[in-house]
């Protein structure tokens, strides 16, 4: 009779474990999302972790994302990405890398719109982060790169940061000596911007 009961007990805190399993998030990107010339620990990936477990503890955070990573490998690696994790949020900051070494800006397009629909597919809800990029290669293909981001977010009606690194670009305090990476003391800054828009999907989970 006991040998019964203590099954029965393990059986169902077993499905209790199971019920209140935390949801995911992805954060899919590149070096500035992969904390880039500082310890990991103090990237904003990481602080979102630290973020959430305060005011969102049902979250757990998976951070797939590579320094040098293109829309074109970020997009081979996102359906093993979302089999492997099954995230209920994909955080997608990608295409910087394309910008600053003047690749097609309708590839960047196409790959940044498969990821999102291979995300969609799985029901996963995605937010597009977007990007600057300095004018390197001219005020046109600038531009363009600059609208993708919007029309993305249109086309497959995303939330979107508007710039991952308003507030931190330009300001020397901020990057480190490359001239593009962001120093640890701006990573605070960078998940404010993020948190902006991913408040709301973190809000709407809740009252699902």
């Amino acid at each position: 009779m006991m040998f019964r009961f203590i099954f029965l007990f393990s059986v169902i805190w077993a499905m209790m474990i199971h019920s209140v399993q935390a949801a995911t998030i992805v954060v899919h990107g590149d070096s500035l999302s992969a904390a880039y010339g500082i310890p990991r620990e103090q990237g904003w990936a990481t602080l979102l972790e630290l973020r959430l477990k305060q005011q969102y503890p049902g979250y757990k955070v998976v951070n797939t994302s590579i320094s040098g990573e293109t829309t074109s490998g970020g997009s081979s690696r996102m359906a093993a990405v979302l089999q492997q994790h099954k995230p209920d949020i994909v955080i997608l900051e990608l295409g910087a890398n394309d910008g600053l070494r003047g690749l097609p800006i309708r590839d960047m397009h196409a790959n940044l719109a498969s990821m999102i629909r291979t995300s969609q597919q799985t029901h996963a809800r995605v937010l597009l982060v977007g990007m600057m990029i300095p004018p390197n290669y001219g005020p046109k293909y600038t531009k363009e790169f600059s609208a993708t981001y919007p029309a993305l977010a249109q086309e497959f009606k995303l939330p979107l940061v508007k710039f991952l690194l308003d507030g931190v670009a330009g300001q020397p305090e901020f990057i480190q000596d490359d001239g593009l990476h962001p120093k640890a003391n701006a990573q605070e800054k960078i998940l404010d911007n993020v948190w902006h828009s991913l408040e709301p999907l973190l809000r709407s989970s809740q009252s699902r």
